[in-house]
């Protein structure tokens, strides 16, 4: 309510300065729909919403007209109404106006803007007219998206363009609230050089931005490094152009607060400060945490926020985890530190939100005893994930968002509990004692299943539940351009397999085997991934089969040649778990002929497998590689910086967390360069290993994969950065090879 207050007043205080003026110029249109009759000036500066308009549909921007309206005391809502070509969507914000135009799109036009895939090259050169009016308002104040890791995981080293298109898509899809870590080490760096650390000292303390999430999680801390003060500066000016077209949108950016992370001997330089241990997070030592209740603490933390202010701006969120995955508080009360690092965010920020993520047991009740909880905002990362959740009590009434974390480390796996979703959300929305304000869009890494995410978001603007066989044929409808049976058909399969996790296990599908460290029982890739299939595979080898007889003029589509690939690449992978028990029964069989048969066609389903994802820009390597070292100042600096992005990838850490702390893999996705450098040249050297112990008598040779996949992370293979191959043609030879696998039999 504060910031609307403020809103309003700003508003009222425009329109006496002007007041005059709009007297004296007659013809200016006069706000409506739900704006105040006396305004005669714009409530907002549309131009925001107007710009993220022409970069979303260049040709087609001219034919909407965007009406600023005044916020009502129920919250944001938009309209959209017109005749042919002549389109007004009216509402409270640039990025509620956006989210109007995307609203349009999809429910009249027919068409889809997803993250990834678009299906605009099917509009009308004249948009077609609205049916009456539609209007939305959000039933939520608060639409969250962007989980802590979504930078390591979705690129760290991406620029202002890719970020811009995103929270485009973001506004469009209804999103107000967006975390921001890209420079947030800038604050740290700047802070502590006031107590008692050199810049040499802190830039090797500092990860590279690949991982920087987790040191800003508290978990870890220089690896990656050093960086450099240029690649400091560099990101932070990255990171305040982010918040800034955040704000020009009337979004906000949700910045690192500060919670007491601090590097080696800080107590030693600042007398008064007690600093904890932080132990070990899996395999890396934990920096210290400067205990919130002495008196240093609130000397940083205002140091923190002042450049943190002066470098990104102002904002009123502020996302932090105490004792995160593990960390201990050893003789600190934790509600008193709770309560001062509230106190500290407060002084700095008054009236500002804490953010924290409901995660494993995070955040606790004695935490929440110690904070103002009316300042609080839990974004939930497990609402789908287990069954008999009572946020309420649990809680103690402190606000929180409706989420899901459907996507660990970036997987390329499709699927989310979209079910659970809307069976819940407006069921704990309802609920008397309901302390349910938002959603929260969390994937630890975005880029894919842009079915969910056009799902989830659509939550908070629908007044009622949502019937999810009925959203699945629309979203068919829109996705490609046009309705189509078999892509109706398609997507029904999609929604009965991958997408209709059920809760009380887990909130993503299962992994890929050909991306597991080879092993004849693997039954994951990374070690938190679930171990089995999570659905009827045949769901998406229909879905396939339906996806290859759509129209063809619907093939033309971006969405189309995406979704197909991501299908087709689904379907073979889910072969994969088929075939490795066949392997292994012969093996341990002592079949070699029927061995080798069974291992040729493994080897050759991950041949192409990698032939198919390097069809399409989204699954390529390339991109991701030559971003990383475009931010290097010199050859050294690029170097560091592309170990970074490809460590993250496959080995993530050095030996110790990586083997040890099962952290190899983490991020595993069928991309073109991991699936022919990596991930199938380790299984056709294993299963080779093991012929020649068949054909020995012999065991098999041990292989030491962190060497191999280190000397792969620290090399330097040049990968392709525009796709290559027929997508549609690709998919129609892994239906082919299904099929034939399929009447074969086991």
């Amino acid at each position: 309510m504060g910031s609307r207050l403020i809103r309003r007043c700003r508003n009222a205080l425009v329109v006496a300065v002007l007041a005059a003026v709009t007297a004296a110029a007659p013809g200016v249109p006069t706000p409506s729909d739900g704006a105040s009759a006396s305004a005669a000036v714009p409530l907002f500066d549309p131009a925001p919403a107007r710009a993220g308009l022409k970069r979303l549909l260049p040709s087609r921007a001219a034919q909407f007209t965007l009406i600023p309206v005044e916020e009502p005391d129920s919250g944001d809502y938009f309209s959209v109404s017109g005749g042919a070509g002549a389109i007004q969507v009216r509402g409270t914000s640039p990025a509620t106006l956006l989210t109007g135009v995307g609203w349009y799109l999809e429910r009249v036009a027919g068409v889809d803007i997803g993250w990834p895939g678009d299906s605009v090259g099917r509009l009308p050169v004249t948009l077609p007219a609205v049916p009456g009016t539609i209007t939305r308002s959000a039933n939520v104040p608060h639409r969250y998206a962007l989980n802590d890791t979504d930078e390591g995981y979705s690129g760290a080293y991406r620029d202002f363009a890719s970020y811009q298109h995103d929270i485009d898509l973001m506004a469009l899809h209804g999103v107000n609230e967006v975390f921001v870590p890209t420079g947030a080490e800038y604050a740290y760096y700047r802070a502590l050089q006031e107590f008692g650390y050199d810049a040499a000292e802190l830039r090797e303390w500092i990860p590279g931005p690949a991982h920087q999430a987790w040191w800003l999680l508290q978990n870890m801390s220089g690896f990656g490094g050093p960086v450099s003060e240029r690649l400091i500066e560099a990101r932070a000016a990255l990171g305040s152009r982010i918040a800034q077209h955040l704000r020009a949108l009337g979004m906000k950016p949700v910045l690192p607060g500060f919670f007491g992370t601090v590097p080696p001997d800080f107590a030693a330089r600042n007398p008064g400060a007690v600093t904890v241990p932080q132990g070990r997070w899996v395999g890396f030592a934990r920096p210290d945490w400067l205990d919130p209740t002495g008196p240093v603490f609130a000397e940083l933390a205002a140091a923190y926020y002042r450049v943190q202010r002066d470098r990104f701006g102002d904002a009123d969120m502020f996302k932090m985890d105490l004792l995160h995955e593990g960390g201990t508080p050893g003789p600190v009360d934790v509600a008193r530190a709770a309560r001062a690092v509230q106190r500290a965010l407060e002084a700095a920020r008054p009236g500002a939100t804490w953010v924290m993520l409901g995660w494993q047991n995070n955040p606790s009740a004695t935490l929440l005893s110690g904070v103002d909880r009316s300042r609080v905002l839990i974004v939930d990362g497990l609402s789908d994930r287990y069954e008999g959740l009572d946020r309420e009590t649990q809680w103690g009434g402190a606000p929180y968002a409706f989420g899901s974390i459907a996507n660990f480390g970036g997987h390329t796996s499709m699927g989310a509990n979209t079910g659970v979703w809307t069976d819940r959300f407006h069921a704990w929305l309802n609920r008397p004692d309901s302390a349910l304000r938002g959603i929260a869009y969390l994937p630890e890494g975005t880029g894919g299943n842009p079915a969910s995410f056009d799902l989830l978001t659509e939550l908070a603007w629908e007044p009622g539940p949502v019937d999810q066989r009925a959203w699945f044929a629309a979203y068919a409808a829109r996705r490609y351009g046009g309705a189509d049976p078999h892509a109706a058909a398609a997507w029904e399969q999609l929604r009965l397999g991958p997408y209709s996790g059920a809760a009380g296990t887990w909130s993503e599908p299962q992994d890929s085997l050909f991306a597991a460290r080879p092993s004849l029982t693997a039954v994951k890739a990374a070690r938190w991934s679930p171990t089995a299939m999570r659905y009827d595979a045949g769901t998406v080898e229909r879905a396939l089969s339906e996806l290859l007889e759509v129209a063809p003029a619907l093939r033309r589509s971006d969405a189309y040649r995406f979704d197909l690939v991501d299908v087709a690449r689904q379907a073979l992978t889910n072969r994969g778990r088929l075939l490795l028990p066949r392997i292994r029964a012969a093996y341990e069989a002592k079949d070699l002929e029927g061995f080798r048969a069974l291992v040729r066609e493994w080897n050759a389903a991950e041949e192409l497998l990698g032939r198919l994802v390097a069809s399409d820009r989204r699954f390529l390597l390339g991109p991701w590689l030559a971003d990383a070292r475009s931010w290097g100042a010199d050859a050294e600096e690029s170097d560091r910086l592309e170990y970074d992005a490809r460590s993250i990838l496959t080995t993530w850490a050095d030996r110790g967390p990586s083997e040890n702390g099962g952290l190899h893999d983490y991020a595993n996705r069928e991309w073109d360069g991991l699936v022919q450098d990596v991930y199938g040249p380790r299984w056709a050297d294993y299963f080779a290993s093991l012929d020649a112990a068949l054909v020995r008598g012999a065991a098999p040779v041990a292989v030491d994969w962190f060497a191999r996949d280190d000397a792969w992370a620290h090399g330097r293979q040049v990968y392709p950065t525009s796709p290559a191959g027929d997508p549609v043609a690709l998919a129609g030879e892994v239906g082919e090879a299904l099929a034939a696998a399929t009447a074969a039999g086991p």
